[in-house]
């Protein structure tokens, strides 16, 4: 299925002389994922205590765009310049899941929006990203299928964090974005599952 992480490539050659002079300086590829994951968390309990302030919402489009280069960049200090550990491996999943809650989570404190329905979609983003992770454990890769991974989900509460801020999205739409949202992740775990078990018959 299409999903934004197949622009990925052409996104790493944009950032590669960036990341270059970060390793020059001696930066990590664990310092990143660390400082994005602690970034997001902060910022998710900024919204949290001021979800009244609909136009801090406005950070979430920015931020997503700057973690997702953070995101690259630490993938490819590990890669590149031989910085990939286990350490780093645990490191790299569980701080997008932390984060990724973070930053979805104060959606629920909206007016007008479905609680129910913003904590589903995060459980589901989990789910599915442990799906992905279970590819290795099966003799698969780990699978980034689509159509709502990682960065699907990131643009779409981008979009959503803008909608808030602004003032053009009302609650109805946002939930049923978030219904959308909800449905694809569904079909997201349906793919990683079957993908990975394709992958090893």
């Amino acid at each position: 299925m299409p999903s934004i992480y197949q622009l990925k490539p052409a996104f790493q050659n944009l950032l590669r002389p960036g990341v270059e002079r970060l390793h020059a300086r001696g930066v990590t590829a664990n310092q990143v994922t660390l400082a994005a994951a602690v970034v997001s968390v902060l910022l998710g309990a900024l919204l949290a205590a001021f979800s009244h302030i609909t136009w801090l919402f406005a950070l979430i489009p920015v931020w997503m765009l700057l973690r997702m280069a953070l995101n690259a960049v630490d993938g490819m200090l590990a890669r590149e310049f031989g910085q990939q550990s286990k350490l780093g491996a645990y490191l790299n999943e569980l701080c997008d899941v932390i984060a990724d809650s973070a930053l979805y989570l104060p959606f629920a404190l909206l007016t007008g929006v479905s609680p129910l329905l913003v904590i589903v979609v995060v459980l589901l983003a989990v789910i599915s990203e442990y799906a992905g992770v279970l590819g290795p454990m099966v003799g698969a890769s780990r699978r980034y299928d689509g159509p709502m991974g990682k960065s699907d989900r990131a643009f779409c509460f981008g979009v959503i964090g803008a909608g808030v801020a602004s003032g053009l999205l009302p609650a109805l739409w946002i939930n049923l974005l978030l219904g959308l949202i909800l449905a694809l992740l569904l079909y997201t775990l349906y793919n990683r599952v079957r993908h990975g078990l394709a992958e090893v018959a």
